[in-house]
């Protein structure tokens, strides 16, 4: 089940991975997705352009 902070999440929104491989990265989320399994995955873009997926329970809304 989507918590409070996935529901803030749309494509376009500024964001930063708070845990996970990637923690500590910044950047622009895109192509948000519910997996099979039920769980929300998105591509995070960097500025300098480099993509990675992570889910969407690792992200938090910048600024928020």
């Amino acid at each position: 089940m989507p918590t409070a902070k996935t529901h803030q999440l749309k494509e376009g929104d500024p964001c930063v991975v708070i845990a996970g491989t990637h923690k500590g990265k910044v950047g622009i989320a895109r192509d948000l997705n519910i997996s099979k399994t039920g769980h929300l995955t998105i591509t995070v873009v960097q500025a300098n352009g480099e993509r990675f997926k992570t889910l969407g329970r690792n992200v938090e809304v910048k600024g928020k």
